[in-house]
């Protein structure tokens, strides 16, 4: 028995498999973190095709935000805050409950829920909501005018010859 206890195995140690290639790649492990890309190109410069749009066109005058000087060539005034200007070659403007305009305004359509004071053409029309109050010279193709609205001045229709 003690021959059997000192008799050497010849069997050969269990070898890993080996690959037919041996991999170019690290393990994915060993790789560095994949670069996060955008989903999609970033937006460029040269993209001009929305600055024509009536939405290109528009000027916002916010809350607490004074500003004064001429104002030309815009679709939409929206006044929040307080302009001092006069306004030329403009569509519409609007000035909200918290807004005033001083200065003059020759435009297609005027909507008032603040306070303008001033010169004002409205050629189409002139919409004075409750909280609205106009003073001035005022001129109009059509007015209305909410319960509570405000029009104090020199009110009139705008004549044709202003519409020339």
């Amino acid at each position: 028995m003690a021959e059997q206890e000192n008799e050497v195995r010849t069997e050969p140690p269990a070898a890993l498999p080996l690959k037919a290639e041996a991999p170019s790649a690290p393990p994915a492990s060993l790789r560095p973190a994949a670069v996060a890309r955008p989903a999609r190109e970033a937006h460029s410069v040269a993209n001009t095709g929305n600055i024509g749009s009536p939405e290109g066109k528009k000027l916002i005058v916010g809350r607490e935000i004074e500003l004064s000087g001429n104002i030309s060539a815009c679709d939409r005034l929206v006044v929040e805050g307080s302009v001092e200007a006069e306004l030329n070659d403009c569509r519409e403007i609007e000035i909200a409950g918290t807004g005033t305009f001083k200065g003059s305004a020759a435009i297609e359509m005027a909507e008032i829920s603040g306070n303008f004071e001033g010169t004002l053409t409205a050629r189409d029309t002139l919409i004075v909501r409750a909280s609205g109050r106009v003073t001035g010279t005022i001129r109009f193709g059509k007015l209305e005018i909410e319960r509570g609205g405000e029009v104090v001045g020199d009110i009139g229709l705008v004549s044709s010859e202003s519409n020339r």
